[in-house]
């Protein structure tokens, strides 16, 4: 058994192939989750996982189509590692028990989503991937021996500990504010996104950022903290989180239309409704603007076969009075996938020796400014995977490459997060529960109407 002691925080699609990767290499791991293992971000994901697995299909394609939907910002390198190792990865899922719908000629059932050039996204249960790959890894785990690994349930990790500039663990509380502190020689961050900080958004309640709060206040490097993906199609309900209204409609088929029943995309891209997820975003909003209307509508009406193809969706749909086949569904823009966040190598090591991340809560350079539709699973069980492997070969320090390497160089930043900002930041969000409920919507207010989706320099300034 290798003596290092590895301690994986969240339990997503990132966090749980990590932990069985390493537990493979004869790595003892404690997963630390907030809620129990199998509630997480991942199992509400939708339209399916893109990878350059079809014989029509290239890497070199799914690269292009990545660099183009990050608008120029995206790191090469990091996305070659995840498009050269997407195919292995999904198939070592496929491996560890995950199902995929098929054609009754046996092979993948598979669709195209905004910003791709090809029909390269797989799916399972229609639009349940997300749910059935972590079913299929929460079972995967099941199947471990106890002493190999230790899950923790209901704490939520509220600060990193440090030991001679490296890590040394984590203090965590439960569900009745116990405190715990807990030795470690590694730990992963794979504490997902931080859509709860808007006040619209289609993440479950557990996304509250706190993965890469506990970073900041560590002083670990952090980057492209205003980049929110904002996905175009939520649909515009009372609920919240906003049912999500999957892009693969649009790649099968389904128009976005304005108050006047317009379909206002053509012309604004070269691939209209299936332009990159930040384009139709900013159309969108434009019309809300200039009809003066809360909501567009997505006309669904010629898919056919909708509740048997979108299961989830029609759920959603029916819940709200809504009958897809004769009627247009009212969506808007809801904050949706974080593309910043802990910055980290194509190792998924962080600037803080021993720590590392991967998953939402990971900014390693793939996603740009805008994530390409369906990259975020994949980004999991790539990146999840490249920790495992470089904990396992006993990597310690970060690679000093591409946007890492460019930010390890800006000689203010580390100063900057030691300062007495970061650490009041630190302090209110772990405040007393009254206060928390308090200042959570005061919070959400403020940033979706400063770092929404026509955020500027001018209006992240005034985000208070």
């Amino acid at each position: 058994m290798n003596k290092r002691k590895v301690i994986v925080v969240g339990s997503g699609v990132a966090g749980l192939t990590c932990a069985l990767s390493l537990i493979e290499n004869d790595i003892k791991v404690t997963l630390i989750t907030k809620s129990q293992t199998s509630d997480s971000a991942t199992w509400y994901a939708q339209g399916g996982i893109a990878s350059a697995m079809f014989s029509d299909d290239t890497v070199a394609s799914h690269l292009e189509d990545t660099l183009k939907a990050g608008a120029g910002l995206c790191d090469v390198d990091a996305v070659q590692v995840l498009v050269e190792n997407g195919p292995n990865a999904l198939s070592k899922l496929i491996s560890r028990g995950a199902h995929f719908d098929k054609l009754a000629d046996g092979t993948y059932a598979r669709t195209r989503e905004g910003g791709h050039s090809n029909s390269r996204i797989i799916h399972a249960g229609g639009d349940a991937t997300g749910e059935e790959i972590e079913r299929s890894l929460v079972k995967a785990t099941s199947n471990i021996k106890l002493d190999n690994l230790e899950i923790m349930d209901y704490r939520m990790v509220t600060k990193l500990l440090k030991s001679n500039g490296e890590i040394s663990g984590v203090e965590c509380i439960d569900a009745i504010g116990k405190k715990y502190q807990l030795e470690a020689s590694d730990v992963i961050l794979a504490t997902g996104g931080a859509g709860q900080l808007f006040s619209v958004t289609t993440n479950p309640i557990l996304s509250t950022g706190d993965g890469i709060a506990a970073a900041l206040t560590a002083g670990v490097l952090c980057t492209d903290l205003e980049f929110m993906q904002f996905h175009p199609t939520a649909l515009h309900v009372d609920n919240m989180p906003r049912p999500l209204i999957s892009e693969a409609l649009r790649g099968e088929g389904a128009i976005l239309r304005d108050g006047n029943g317009e379909a206002f995309m053509i012309g604004k891209h070269e691939l209209a409704d299936l332009a990159p997820r930040d384009i139709v975003s900013r159309e969108i909003s434009k019309v809300l603007r200039n009809q003066q209307l809360d909501h567009v509508f997505l006309d669904a009406t010629n898919i056919s076969n909708f509740a048997q193809r979108f299961p989830t969706i029609s759920t959603s749909c029916e819940n709200a009075g809504i009958d897809p086949a004769t009627q247009f569904l009212p969506v808007s823009p809801a904050a949706h996938y974080y593309c910043g966040g802990v910055a980290t190598d194509i190792n998924g090591a962080t600037s803080l020796p021993g720590l590392w991340a991967a998953g939402e809560v990971a900014c390693n350079g793939i996603h740009g400014a805008n994530r390409l539709a369906s990259n975020s699973l994949l980004d999991g069980l790539v990146f999840g995977e490249q920790v495992a492997k470089s904990i396992s070969n006993e990597i310690r320090s970060p690679r000093p490459i591409g946007l890492f390497s460019e930010l390890q160089n800006l000689e203010n930043f580390s100063r900057a997060l030691e300062g007495d900002s970061c650490k009041t930041f630190g302090k209110q969000i772990y405040c007393d529960p009254n206060q928390a409920i308090h200042l959570r919507k005061k919070v959400q207010v403020a940033m979706n109407a400063g770092a929404g989706v026509m955020r500027s320099q001018m209006s992240l300034k005034n985000v208070q």
